[in-house]
């Protein structure tokens, strides 16, 4: 059991930040996943937490206990990789009892706590095989055994499942978030992988560009995105992002453009503001009559259950996830219409979330409704 604390962590490789200045609070038990493109800094990041590079700047502490300039094996924590890292030569059985062995711990306690990881990590009938004979669902699951067996404060996982098939991937992502549950320990798990991180985390820590976009529980960045560049990189598809402008119509708010004219259903405040209206596909449905979006259709995508309308909205593409059959096709004219409580507006320039308040709540010096949050 362990809580880690990154307090205010930079990495610098000659004049690239590859890490700037993440602060992250991980409770001990908690399933944190950082999660980001290629080369946002993850992974930097969890190798200057598990002592493999050391931080530019900035202090990693380990249940209050400053670890910054421990050696990685003073660190109580223990390293999953994404190549699994096995000894060919040695038996699944001697692979996960080396770090034992290499405390020189009693032949009958390894013995013991071998024989217990194995169990739990259903790798019994394997022990006496070399990972050569192993499937990758089971080279990983020898990875794990060999970092439980230490009992570590912390699991630091870099992308393990990676290297996996779909259907192997889905069942070893399954078995993780069994295991976390069972031992109820802390895990750190770096992925650009948007399905593990929404369903094994408990929080999520969001990276761009070697800094934190948003951190929160995986229904929060989701449902309320901070900035365009978290509301693009979550969702498959990933939410429509449309230039538009908010403007009053009859004493409301409207986002209008051109083939868009949505209600936000919110009273007007003064002027006319420039901004980017978001709006996840599966929030969207095809209308009877008049809808919020006009468009023509220029694929069809069929899904089984469900089908992937890409519709041009005035120049702007968009995508809608909806019940097969649409019964539209590439070509047809469609409209689209949504709520308005899951339309998502976002500054033009800063690409940061609006959110507004109700013109009684607004000082006469004030000229609009929004404002970043």
């Amino acid at each position: 059991m362990a809580r880690l604390q990154i307090d205010a962590v930079s990495k610098r490789f000659g004049a690239t930040d590859a890490v700037r200045a993440v602060s992250l609070d991980i409770a001990d038990g908690e399933f944190m996943v950082l999660l980001g493109p290629s080369g946002c800094g993850k992974s930097t990041l969890l190798r200057l937490i598990a002592g493999l590079e050391t931080p530019t700047s900035g202090r990693v502490l380990l249940d209050g206990r400053d670890i910054t300039d421990a050696a990685p094996q003073q660190r109580d924590l223990a390293m999953v990789f994404q190549s699994y890292a096995l000894y060919p030569h040695l038996t699944v059985e001697r692979n996960i009892a080396f770090p034992l062995r290499a405390r020189r711990l009693p032949r009958a306690r390894i013995a013991e706590r071998v024989a217990e990881v194995a169990a739990a990590l259903e790798l019994t009938p394997l022990l006496r095989r070399r990972p050569a004979a192993l499937s990758g669902g089971q080279r990983q699951r020898v990875a794990l055994a060999r970092a439980m067996v230490r009992d570590p404060g912390a699991f630091l996982m870099d992308e393990p499942l990676s290297n996996l098939d779909a259907k192997l991937r889905s069942a070893t992502r399954a078995e993780l978030i069994a295991l976390h549950r069972r031992l109820g320990a802390t895990f750190l798990y770096v992925t650009h992988d948007q399905v593990e991180a929404m369903t094994m985390a408990t929080r999520i820590a969001l990276f761009e560009d070697g800094a934190l976009a948003q951190v929160g529980p995986p229904e929060e960045l989701y449902d309320r995105p901070r900035s365009t560049f978290v509301a693009g990189f979550l969702g498959a598809p990933p939410m429509n992002l449309l230039s538009a402008t908010v403007t009053e119509r009859d004493g409301r708010l409207r986002v209008v453009a051109e083939g868009l004219n949505a209600a936000l259903g919110i009273a007007a405040a003064h002027g006319d503001r420039e901004v980017t209206v978001g709006v996840r596909p599966e929030r969207l449905r095809v209308a009877a009559g008049a809808g919020a979006l006009r468009g023509r259709v220029t694929m069809v995508e069929n899904l089984g259950s469900e089908e992937l309308l890409h519709v041009d909205v005035g120049g702007q593409q968009i995508c809608a996830r909806v019940a097969r059959p649409a019964e539209v096709r590439a070509g047809d004219a469609v409209e689209l219409d949504t709520a308005p409580a899951d339309l998502h507006l976002f500054d033009r320039t800063t690409g940061m979330r609006l959110s507004w308040q109700e013109p009684q709540h607004l000082s006469p010096s004030e000229n609009t409704a929004l404002s970043a949050v």
